[in-house]
């Protein structure tokens, strides 16, 4: 089973794939970043533009980039702007640029479905972080991508490119590839006919090719993703399924090549997602 590394997010990738959950697929983007939005659009949708305006590439920008990512005039963005930074959900750095402020960051760990898996995962993230002393990842599948609910890394592990609250294209990361095993077929042949971007030349881009990898996850219940990010990286990912026997996360290790070999890491990472999905399975009213 191959194909590497769990990264962040990629915002440009967009395509219509819903999780297991019913997820609606984000809104798409132009290739500068900024949100493509109808005319006539509400203060709400005005609001939702400028905060969207923000992503991992991007986490600080001045009120002109906010301006012209989420395509509205430079007063309109100074009006909201103003108003955001007021609320708290927005704050400025020492050279004036404006990022997401910590009380929206306090709203948005709230999540139920972030929350209660993180601290239901916690303990065995934990577990798998001693065994590698590199990587520990928790993932979920929200849209087209993988959403990195958290991360336990050591001081000298591998250099990745996933980040808590990151997003990455599914078919590049060992979780995405655990997550999209699982999902509807209906869901699968819509991944597979978008565009499927390669990060190095193990990335899985083929879609007949992503399709077997697919059904081998399935059939082994764990994927090894190989390289496909980044060229020093290897991922070890399994599924995490909750009360209803769906699979609602992944979750992963990161390390690099060859230290150790990655099929060493695999009864580790099943055995880690199977005692969260029974976790799961006995505390059905959680997360």
């Amino acid at each position: 089973m191959t194909t590497t590394d769990d990264g962040p997010a990629a915002a440009t990738m967009r395509r219509g794939v819903h999780a297991p959950g019913g997820t609606k697929q984000p809104a798409s983007r132009t290739a500068s970043g900024s949100a493509q939005r109808p005319a006539g659009r509400t203060v709400t949708s005005r609001v939702l533009s400028v905060l969207s305006a923000f992503s991992g590439e991007c986490p600080r920008l001045s009120l002109s980039d906010i301006s012209r990512r989420a395509s509205m005039p430079l007063t309109t963005a100074h009006r909201l702007v103003s108003e955001l930074m007021s609320w708290g959900a927005l704050e400025r750095d020492r050279d004036g640029r404006y990022q997401i402020g910590l009380h929206l960051w306090e709203v948005g760990a709230l999540a139920p479905r972030g929350l209660g898996l993180r601290e239901a995962a916690m303990p065995f993230l934990e577990d798998l972080y001693e065994v590698t002393h590199q990587h520990a990842q928790l993932a979920v599948l929200d849209g087209p991508d993988v959403l990195y609910l958290e991360r336990i890394s050591g001081r000298d592990a591998v250099g990745v490119r996933s980040r808590v609250g990151g997003r990455f294209p599914a078919h590049a990361t060992g979780v995405g590839l655990a997550l999209l095993a699982h999902t509807p077929p209906a869901a699968q042949e819509a991944y597979l006919a978008g565009p499927l971007a390669a990060f190095t030349d193990r990335t899985i881009a083929d879609p007949g090719r992503l399709r077997g990898v697919l059904a081998e996850v399935r059939r082994h219940g764990y994927v090894i993703s190989d390289r496909q990010v980044t060229l020093d990286a290897v991922s070890v990912a399994a599924p995490v399924r909750d009360a209803a026997d769906e699979v609602i996360a992944a979750l992963s290790v990161v390390v690099r090549v060859g230290e150790p070999q990655a099929g060493a890491l695999v009864p580790a990472v099943v055995s880690a997602a199977r005692g969260l999905s029974r976790w799961l399975r006995s505390h059905p009213e959680r997360p």
